[in-house]
């Protein structure tokens, strides 16, 4: 399978970004996800090796240890590595997303101290925000850290749910409430992993993405230093939506490389497969479906990298950034729908990886707000 894409990329570098992670995303990891994804094991290695090659820290600054590299740069090395692992592609995203509360919310002190782990690939993040009660709706957190004046530590208890990297992280952002008001009263903090009080459920039995190791975290009194809050006490509501921009990108982008790899597959089923004596992509109507596939595919890929160049041009980018997460999504749902169809029989098995594919997709279009949500969001911008 070729998972080739004609791409416009803004410089040399860029492009060798790319090759380096088409090349990993081909022979490192595409050997070892049937077997994984059968195993639901977390991929830690893959992380590993992505770390140390530099990819999990395209879209920051290079002082901190980033590659200084566009957002819409960043966001293609997202797609490839979804081509072929979707798993690890929303890892990685995750891990982004942890990184840029920090890179954008935190003091340069917090900042000199945690961003060089984050970046250089020996930490890997997760994103607690989430709750039991309180997916799309942030403002019904009930997790809740009290500070201890005699301490400086915060005192967390609560549940946080749908956790991606969950039990699996070596730090966690929480998003935890230290006020009554619902729209000022939460606060942000970074959790290292090993924190005494906080605990994990057990992995959640998911359609998809089954290394993409999914827990509630925990915290049962978990002492929290108050150096450890970024932003002041009350900015976590900012800090949460701000982020949630960046992050719907990613997903748009991890969705478009699902979509993307079905289409590769189901081409090249399409050239091999024969019936009444001629490949089954030389019918018409075969044809005209695959022909669909790859305009969704396009077209979803388009809307994120508009996005992205808005956001690295310092524009406003919430609207389009949930156009991208809509259309990218419920681009990858119909398109490995279709996938399955081209193969027929075969796609329904789990033989072909256009099964797993199709699983994948569903969740694209429930986390980072649901694609209801989108909706709201973007006819809320159009009538303001």
């Amino acid at each position: 399978m070729s998972t080739d894409v004609t791409r416009l990329l803004p410089t040399e570098e860029a492009e060798a970004l790319l090759a380096l992670t088409r090349e990993i995303a081909t022979k490192e990891l595409a050997p070892q996800v049937h077997e994984a994804e059968e195993r639901s094991e977390f991929p830690e290695a893959a992380y590993r090796l992505l770390g140390k090659s530099g990819l999990l820290s395209l879209p920051f600054e290079e002082e901190h240890g980033g590659g200084g590299q566009p957002y819409e740069v960043y966001l293609q090395v997202v797609e490839e590595l979804a081509a072929v692992w979707p798993s690890v592609a929303v890892g990685t995203s995750v891990h982004s997303l942890t990184a840029n509360v920090v890179a954008t919310n935190a003091s340069a002190e917090q900042q000199g101290e945690w961003l060089p782990r984050m970046l250089g690939g020996d930490w890997l993040g997760a994103y607690c925000l989430s709750e039991p009660q309180a997916g799309s709706d942030v403002s019904g957190i009930k997790a809740r850290a009290r500070l201890d004046e005699g301490s400086g530590d915060y005192v967390v208890h609560g549940t946080k749910q749908w956790i991606s990297n969950g039990s699996c992280a070596d730090y966690y952002i929480l998003f935890a409430r230290t006020g009554d008001d619902p729209r000022r009263g939460l606060s942000a903090f970074i959790v290292p992993d090993g924190t005494e009080g906080m605990s994990f459920g057990a992995p959640e039995k998911k359609m998809g993405l089954a290394c993409d190791v999914t827990t509630q975290v925990i915290f049962e009194g978990a002492r929290v230093p108050a150096g450890h809050r970024i932003a002041g006490e009350g900015d976590g509501m900012r800090v949460a939506l701000s982020a949630l921009d960046a992050g719907r990108l990613g997903i748009a982008a991890v969705a478009t490389g699902i979509a993307q790899g079905a289409l590769a597959h189901a081409v090249a089923y399409a050239r091999e497969r024969e019936q009444f004596g001629k490949p089954v992509g030389e019918f018409q109507g075969l044809q005209f479906l695959l022909a669909e596939m790859g305009a969704e595919v396009e077209r979803a890929r388009a809307t994120y990298l508009h996005a992205a160049r808005l956001k690295d041009a310092g524009l406003p980018f919430s609207r389009q950034a949930s156009i991208a997460k809509l259309t990218a999504t419920d681009t990858a749902m119909r398109v490995t729908t279709d996938a399955v169809q081209v193969l027929g029989g075969n796609g329904y098995t789990r033989d072909y990886p256009v099964e797993r594919l199709f699983r994948d997709a569903k969740v694209t279009q429930i986390f980072e707000g649901t694609n209801q949500i989108q909706r709201m969001v973007i006819g809320r911008d159009l009538l303001r």
